[in-house]
């Protein structure tokens, strides 16, 4: 008989294409996992993997069994949230999945208050760029995500949370009038994060058409670097105003200008469409709303 064991054993080999990581993954011997693949194969009489120098292929009978694996695993993961429901209003164990341009901003203060009013709840968070989070939530390994909306995919629900502000930040001391035309910024030096981050697609979905001569030539990873290049004069960047509290720094050499028309980037909550519990997530998109308010005052929308 298949057992949830071997479909578990079987995802991780799928995904890793190699038995070291898969057993790593899931935190048992090498020895063992094979074992268990073995079985696995045996039961269904198919052979599912090819092996190899580097790693092992699956074979095309493999890759249905993957997939159908996949989707009995995250059946089997929602009854089993179905059960913690009884936990709360949270029930007992939550996932959040959050991007990096939200997580340092947001959490500090979100989490204390999510704690004082769920106690029980067992809250296991993951950071990682949006693309990770999707294939996350999709096949199961995380409940709920909070990024930049909309996330242009059918598979599932969301729930816009508030509204993020960008503003231009500058080396201190750089001409510039109070408000800047986002017209204008085409012809600025921009400093951006690395291609993958959400946020520089959402920069320069706000400045046009900016020609590669006039972007700075960086690949910055998170935004306290991208700010250090700007103080120390290569450009300019677009800062998110959930961030400024944290990276405008009294010591920091910056300038911060506003942008007219007002660019902004929705933020909100993400689920599974078949997740049977949106009442839960709708529950914790009211407490980081809440927060939300309470630190940006006035910049907030339902």
């Amino acid at each position: 008989m298949v057992t949830v064991r071997q479909l578990r054993y079987f995802k991780a080999l799928a995904e890793t294409r190699h038995f070291g990581r898969a057993a790593q993954m899931c935190n048992i011997s090498q020895p063992a996992l094979s074992m268990q693949i073995k079985e696995f194969e045996a039961e269904l009489d198919v052979a599912l993997i090819e092996q190899r120098k580097n790693g092992v292929r699956l074979t095309g009978d493999g890759e249905e069994v993957a997939e159908r694996a996949g989707e009995i695993l995250l059946k089997i993961r929602e009854l089993e949230d179905i059960a913690s429901d009884r936990g709360g209003e949270l029930g007992r164990k939550l996932s959040l999945g959050v991007i990096p341009t939200v997580a340092p901003y947001i959490l500090p203060a979100a989490l204390p208050e999510l704690q004082k009013r769920f106690p029980e709840l067992d809250l296991m968070l993951h950071e990682a760029q949006t693309a990770h989070l999707l294939d996350d939530v999709a096949d199961g390994a995380l409940d709920v995500a909070l990024l930049a909306l909309p996330a242009g995919d059918e598979r599932f629900d969301t729930e816009v949370l508030f509204e993020d502000r960008f503003l231009l930040a500058m080396p201190e001391g750089a001409p510039m009038p109070e408000t800047i035309e986002v017209d204008e910024l085409r012809a600025e030096k921009l400093i951006l994060l690395e291609e993958g981050h959400c946020l520089r697609d959402q920069a320069l979905a706000v400045c046009g058409s900016v020609g590669e001569g006039e972007m700075a030539k960086f690949g910055a990873t998170s935004l306290t670097t991208v700010l250090q290049m700007v103080a120390n004069g290569y450009g300019s960047t677009l800062l998110p105003e959930m961030a400024v509290q944290v990276e405008m720094r009294p010591d920091t050499p910056l300038t911060l200008c506003h942008l007219e028309p007002e660019p902004a980037r929705k933020i909100g909550l993400l689920w599974r469409s078949s997740d049977a519990r949106p009442e839960r997530f709708l529950r914790l998109g009211d407490v980081i709303r809440e927060v939300w308010r309470r630190n940006c005052p006035g910049h907030a929308t339902s």
